[in-house]
This record gives structure tokens, C-alpha cells and sequence, in this order.
């Protein structure tokens, strides 16, 4: 008897020191710490499982988009007249000033990826080349513009206008669109579309002050 008393007094000792310790006596529901644990693990499933794991954000791409319009009014605004052939000037003016801006881009964008780290791959470069594209693209409808205002009987200061008007028109089309496509409300869509259109209207007066 005094005996088992003694084994239970050690027991009961070592059982305080593991609660003082923080160390619990027994697992939830009955065992001992040294045997392996029997009881039931939650694991989330479901929409509880898709609420824990971060969302991919959704991005709109539209930036390039604006800035080639910006850049195509830029052009135009500080085009010149001299040459023969203006408008075919300006027409390619426009088209190599967005491949160039675009290859830049491009180039920088993978510069910075390179400095931390990540080489350049096939997949890598043709991902950023497709991602600036719309540089390029947003050149093309004020270069339309210029081609076709010989047909539509105007002088080469009409088509100047024409060109930058279709330039401003479509900056402030994609940018409301990007933030239609990212939920903007309709405050912020107005708000979008006033900054964009004050953007474009600074270079068009500037050109209307240079008389150029």
C-alpha cells in the first residue's frame, strides 16, 4: 500500500511540473502525451478552405494602352511640316516612335526582373513583349487618321488636329475602361476620364499656343 501511495505521490509531482511547464498530462479526450494521438484534425474544405487561400488579383492591362495614346498626341503635337511627303512623315513617325517606347519598355521591364534575381527566358520575354504591346497599338488609330484625311479632302493642319483628337478620344476610352474592368464606381470613372482628358488637353494646347 505504501507503495502504490509513493508511485502515485512521484506521478502526481511529475504531472504538476508538466502543467506548470505548459506541458499538457494528456491529449484532448483522454491518452497519455507519449502515446500517438487519436482524435479527430479539422481540416477546412470547401468555401471555409477558399476563404483561407489569398485571391489572385485581377489586373486590367490597360496602361499601356493609355500611354501609347498619350504618346501618339505627344507626336503629333510636335510634329513638323517640313518634307515633301508630311503626312507620311507623321504616319511613320508615329508607328516607330511606339515600337521604340515599346522595346523599351519591354527591355526595362526585364532589366529590373534580371537585378532581382530572376534570368530571362523565351516565355519570360514574349510575356512582357505581349504585355506593352498595346503601346504599339494605341499608335495605330492616329496613324489611320493621318493616312486617311488626304481622302477626306483636309490640309495637313486639319489632319494634325484629326490625329491628336482620335489620340485623346481613345486615351480616355481605355482608361475608363481599365477602370470599369477593375469595378471603379461611376465617381471614379468620371474622375478617371477627367484626368485622362486634361492630360491630352495640355498637350493639345500646347500646341495650339507653339502654333505649330
Amino acid at each position: 500500500m505504501q507503495a502504490r501511495a509513493g508511485t502515485r505521490a512521484r506521478a502526481g509531482m511529475r504531472a504538476g511540473r508538466d502543467t506548470r511547464a505548459g506541458v499538457p498530462t494528456a491529449w484532448p479526450g483522454g491518452g497519455a502525451v507519449g502515446a500517438p494521438y487519436r482524435g479527430r484534425v479539422s481540416i477546412p474544405s470547401g468555401q471555409s478552405a477558399g476563404r483561407s487561400r489569398p485571391q489572385r488579383a485581377r489586373r486590367t492591362d490597360s496602361a499601356g494602352a493609355v500611354y501609347g495614346s498619350l504618346l501618339a498626341t505627344s507626336v503629333v503635337a510636335t510634329a513638323g511640316t517640313a518634307g515633301e511627303y508630311p503626312r507620311v512623315q507623321l504616319v511613320v513617325l508615329l508607328i516607330v516612335t511606339g515600337l521604340v517606347f515599346w522595346a523599351t519598355h519591354v527591355y526595362a521591364q526585364l532589366a529590373g526582373e534580371r537585378l532581382v534575381g530572376e534570368p530571362w527566358s523565351r516565355r519570360e520575354i514574349r510575356r512582357v513583349a505581349l504585355h506593352e504591346w498595346p503601346i504599339v497599338e494605341a499608335t495605330v488609330l492616329p496613324a489611320a487618321a493621318v493616312a486617311l484625311s488626304a481622302v477626306l479632302g483636309l490640309d495637313y493642319v486639319a489632319t494634325a488636329w484629326l490625329a491628336m483628337g482620335v489620340a485623346v478620344t481613345q486615351q480616355v476610352a481605355w482608361a475608363c475602361l481599365g477602370a470599369a474592368r477593375a469595378g471603379a464606381t461611376r465617381g471614379q470613372l468620371a474622375t478617371e476620364g477627367v484626368v485622362n482628358l486634361v492630360l491630352g488637353l495640355v498637350l493639345v494646347a500646347t500646341k495650339a499656343a507653339l502654333k505649330h
